[in-house]
């Protein structure tokens, strides 16, 4: 047997191994949402004898599902819609710019934001939100609109390289604004890049947990995945239920994520070699 067959070999392994560890959890988030606690308690592994709908309504009541539904849908749209729009006109003057210095440092400023978590400015930013009385949904917007823009910008300034100068030289001598010339002439060209960053926004912000649960301070404001508290007490959970609701809330963004996944991945690979 040939070295380049051991090899295909071995990365097929490596590969149907690693997609066992993410399809096994899911397998069982989705079986246990069918399943009646008895059967649970019986076979934590099994498929279920028939499908049980009922878990999806008690979870939808328990957790006021469509309540937190609409504070997650509001939270995530109006942050990524700041994190595209001033995410990328940051990186379009730093892109075109990059050869003054102050272009420069507030490029690498940037680039330094991906490299700095929120836990690490967790404690000062929770109190400077309290100080300006933002603990509240828009103070969270604030903060994931921040944090978005690290990586927007990132990834903007590498896909404008791949943008000739020359059209945006054409439209200014046709007296065409700035502005205009860049929303109406260069932002339709950044499609890729922006469908990527579109949905690698949504998927985070709507999945996240740590930053609502340290910001929110009413319930009637919580997100989907807060929401989740519902089904623990001091001494058990209701897996079932719990499973149920955890289904309903990765639904919407593994359907976004199966409809645009070749938009994310020919972002990703045009931004990173041009």
């Amino acid at each position: 047997m040939s070295s380049n067959t051991l090899r295909k070999i071995g990365l097929y392994l490596f590969i149907g191994v690693g997609a066992l560890f993410i399809l096994f959890p899911l397998y069982l988030t989705i079986v246990t949402a069918f399943k009646t606690p008895e059967e649970s308690s019986r076979s934590f592994f099994t498929l279920p004898s028939s499908l049980n709908f009922s878990n999806f309504t008690q979870a939808a009541e328990m957790s006021n599902y469509f309540g937190a539904f609409l504070n997650s849908f509001f939270i995530t749209s109006i942050s990524v819609v700041l994190i595209i729009f001033l995410g990328s006109i940051a990186a379009f003057a730093i892109a075109r710019n990059q050869d003054q210095m102050f272009y420069r440092i507030m490029y690498y400023f940037f680039v330094s934001g991906l490299f700095v978590p929120f836990q690490v400015m967790m404690l000062p930013l929770v109190q400077q939100l309290s100080t300006f009385g933002l603990l509240n949904k828009w103070g969270l917007i604030i903060l994931y609109a921040t944090y978005g823009l690290f990586q927007c910008v990132f990834l903007y300034v590498a896909y404008f390289k791949s943008i000739p100068r020359e059209i945006e030289d054409a439209a200014l001598i046709d007296g065409c604004g700035v502005f205009r010339m860049y929303w109406y002439i260069i932002f339709p060209m950044l499609k890729p890049m922006t469908v990527t960053l579109l949905v690698l926004n949504i998927i985070w912000i709507w999945n996240d947990f740590l930053m609502p649960l340290v910001i929110l301070q009413r319930s009637s404001d919580w997100t989907l995945p807060l929401m989740q508290y519902v089904f623990e007490s001091q001494y058990a959970a209701n897996y079932n239920l719990a499973f149920a609701s955890y289904l309903m809330v990765l639904l919407p963004v593994i359907i976004i994520y199966l409809f645009l996944q070749r938009h994310i991945i020919g972002g990703v690979s045009d931004g990173a070699v041009k």
